[in-house]
């Protein structure tokens, strides 16, 4: 009776009209009833739209559910919850309000009453932090496109895999949060209309974790159809590990039912507090996900979302127009004094002590930084983006690579240092603007087309494999570069 209810509920609020403010304000009708966005110069801006019903009680570890409706006009002005996350070590932050009631999305829009095309941003942050609000307050808008933040259940809530849930859940379960991300998508094709979107014109994108997801949806059967366009910043389907088993994923979820001594039974899960899933999440590790450092980026084939492994998923699907690149230094260990073999054999399994060898007999480039940072940044970025580059364009993908290698004063860039340049509209090399090819490819399917603000670039020549070509983001220069640069390494990957 509940979700009949929200659906008629839904059907009576999307004949409602579109109405604006004189005081600064606009409401439109949505799922769930109207929400109230403010005007931003000549934007106007939605935050914390539910997409979906709140993850919580019996929701939780559940596909997402429909809106429940709300009464009266929604605030969507102010930002909502990030979903539920620890603020500690490089994601410490006092301002950080997250809740498990998370399930929102964000709109900014230069024309409600538009036919633009859709961006689509994926936050990034491990999947296990992070939060939408990037394209509300982002430029991008400028470039005649509206553009859109989503948030999706994170860590142990997002991606965990349990024998009771798979039981429960028809043979499978965990992968969450790209159940999450494909219900805002399936949003945006039934609704971005009423903000001047084009629902067929939709680009996904991301950066990190959230350019992993991207590559996920390009596998997901169930997202086919969604989207038009993707682009991948700094992440692939596997970071360069093994696809995770659903039974290796049940056994990582183990580990938190012993933890909180449910004896197997979910129930006892689902009525965990916030706060003690958090604190619990601390003992919960996949030593093969990077030695237990990267858990939830460990990605699980559970037979349902992920039918297959990603990779053989993407080869079967319809071509879609694709950029994807790195930053010239990611991320690994500042310094030598570890034990690299481990690392390299991290990275490269089998083939570790060869990997080093070669690492070691490499003229240094001080731009790549130290040989561990180098060989963290290859095994765990480059070669698996190159891997992937190749495998799209063999299989029809229209597909463009790039390197981004600008830093800080002139340092050492660093993983995720491109994204104020795409989000900021900032020149690069040049005054070249990184974010007219983002932009681009989302208006045209071309990163060298022209949108309502571009400038004339640098032709970006599309990826050949047998020889491949590539554009360099630099300090001094956006430019062609030709070849594989780290080739010699990549030889001894083996995953995406």
């Amino acid at each position: 009776m509940r979700l009949k209810a929200a659906l008629g509920a839904a059907a009576l609020v999307l004949a409602a009209p579109l109405t604006a403010s004189e005081g600064g304000t606009a409401q439109v009708a949505v799922p769930g009833g109207i929400v109230a966005g403010s005007v931003a110069g000549r934007d106007t801006v939605f935050r914390g739209i539910p997409f979906a019903a709140p993850p919580v009680g019996e929701l939780r570890w559940r596909a997402p559910a429909p809106v429940v409706p709300w009464e009266g006009e929604r605030d969507a002005t102010r930002p909502a919850p990030a979903c539920l996350q620890k603020s500690e070590g490089w994601n410490k932050a006092n301002w950080l309000h997250s809740s498990e009631d998370c399930l929102t999305l964000d709109v900014r829009t230069p024309s409600l009453k538009g036919k633009l095309p859709v961006m689509v941003w994926i936050h990034g942050g491990s999947n296990r932090s992070g939060s939408s609000s990037g394209p509300a307050d982002s430029n991008m808008t400028d470039q005649g496109v509206v553009h859109v933040g989503i948030q999706y259940r994170l860590g142990l809530l997002g991606f965990m895999s349990h024998p009771a849930l798979s039981a429960e859940q028809g043979g499978a379960s965990g992968n969450y949060a790209l159940m999450d991300q494909i219900s805002a998508l399936q949003w945006v094709r039934d609704n971005i209309a009423q903000f001047g979107g084009d629902p067929n014109n939709v680009t996904i994108y991301g950066e990190s974790a959230g350019s992993q997801d991207v590559s996920l949806l390009l596998a997901a059967p169930a997202a086919q159809g969604l989207f038009h366009k993707a682009i991948l910043q700094s992440g692939t389907p596997g970071f360069g590990m093994s696809y995770r088993t659903l039974a290796e994923a049940e056994a990582v979820g183990m580990q938190l039912d012993r933890a909180a001594d449910a004896g197997g039974d979910v129930t006892k899960l689902r009525a965990l507090s916030p706060v003690a899933l958090l604190d619990l999440q601390q003992d919960v590790a996949d030593p093969a996900a990077e030695l237990g450092r990267s858990t939830w980026l460990r990605i699980t084939v559970d037979g349902k979302v992920l039918p297959d492994a990603p990779d053989r998923l993407i080869a079967r699907n319809a071509p879609k127009p694709v950029i994807i690149g790195v930053d010239k230094v990611e991320f690994g260990p500042n310094t030598d004094a570890i034990d690299l073999l481990a690392l390299a054999e991290t990275w490269y399994p089998g083939h570790g002590a060869e990997a080093l060898a070669a690492y070691r007999a490499e003229t240094p480039d001080p731009r790549r930084g130290n040989l561990a940072l180098r060989l963290q940044s290859d095994g765990e970025f480059h070669c698996p983006a190159d891997r992937l580059a190749d495998l799209l364009a063999t299989n029809g993908w229209p597909t463009w690579f790039y390197e981004f290698d600008v830093g800080e004063n002139g340092g050492l860039t660093r993983h995720a240092y491109e994204i104020g340049f795409i989000f900021g509209r900032q020149p690069v090399g040049s005054g070249t603007q990184m974010q007219d090819y983002w932009a681009a490819l989302a208006v045209t399917g071309d990163p060298n087309g022209k949108t309502a603000v571009s400038q004339d670039r640098p032709r970006w020549e599309p990826w050949d494999p047998k020889a491949a070509r590539q554009i360099f983001f630099g300090q001094d220069e956006t430019a062609m570069i030709a070849g594989k640069p780290r080739a010699e390494f990549c030889r001894f990957a083996t995953t995406y």
